[in-house]
């Protein structure tokens, strides 16, 4: 519970940070002249396009991450990721802009773009829902710690759940931002924005936590230890229930 806790949090906290990225296409929606219900739809369809791409995201990082957890590494997965969490929240910033998007990205990233410019002109429940869906392809820092958690959850079902958790918590901001075209405070934003790192770091922590299998009720239960323990786990039962 502790774990998907830290993921709509990740994402309420972090839809704060994420602005720079999501704000201008949550503004730019075509949706001001719309009735009101009819403009709460469009939104929640933009919405639920960008949790449902989420969502796919866990699916296909949570299997990786069940992969590893088959053969006995979930726990060294999860030490790990979390400790490149952290690693990445103690690099400095500027070393992280000096690395450039290759050609390749920014060729990709302006595809992405044009798919959504003539969504934009469909003005469609279904096209508005398609924005979101390729909204939530953006490239996007707090994403990638949100993936890192859905790899940890070593399983495809758990790491769907953490990234669709993430992607309900960046949803109050954002509706609120396309619905009302403003956002809090400049203050506010500030003092949110600032909290970020210090959650990515809980989370980080927690993956860590997760991984040393201390048997800590939900925050670092006991896990199967490998592959054999498993079968051998399941072999005694299968015995024990021989007629």
């Amino acid at each position: 519970m502790a774990y998907f806790l830290a993921a709509i949090s990740l994402g309420f906290l972090g839809s704060f940070h994420c602005i720079g990225m999501c704000g201008p296409i949550a503004l730019a929606l075509p949706v001001h002249q719309l009735t009101p219900s009819r403009k709460t739809f469009s939104i929640l369809s933009y919405q639920l396009g960008r949790i449902s791409t989420y969502a796919l995201l866990g699916v296909l990082f949570g299997l990786i991450g069940q992969s590893f957890a088959l053969f006995g590494f979930q726990q060294a997965l999860s030490v790990i990721v979390g400790s490149l969490v952290l690693l990445v929240l103690l690099v400095p910033q500027r070393l992280v802009n000096s690395f450039s998007p290759t050609r390749q990205v920014y060729a990709w990233l302006a595809r992405l773009k044009q798919h959504m410019a003539r969504l934009f002109q469909k003005r469609s429940i279904a096209s508005f829902f398609g924005i979101g869906l390729l909204n939530g392809l953006l490239p996007c820092g707090l994403v990638y710690v949100a993936i890192a958690g859905a790899i940890a959850a070593g399983s495809v079902w758990k790491g769907m759940l953490f990234m669709a958790f993430f992607g309900i918590g960046t949803s109050p901001l954002m509706f609120s931002l396309s619905y009302t075209s403003h956002i809090l405070s400049v203050r506010v934003r500030h003092l949110i924005h600032k909290a970020v790192p210090i959650l990515t770091g809980v989370m980080a922590v927690l993956l860590i936590l997760r991984g040393l299998n201390l048997g800590i009720s939900y925050i670092s239960p006991k896990l199967e230890t490998n592959l054999q323990d498993t079968t051998a786990r399941h072999a005694t039962l299968k015995c024990c229930h021989k007629p």
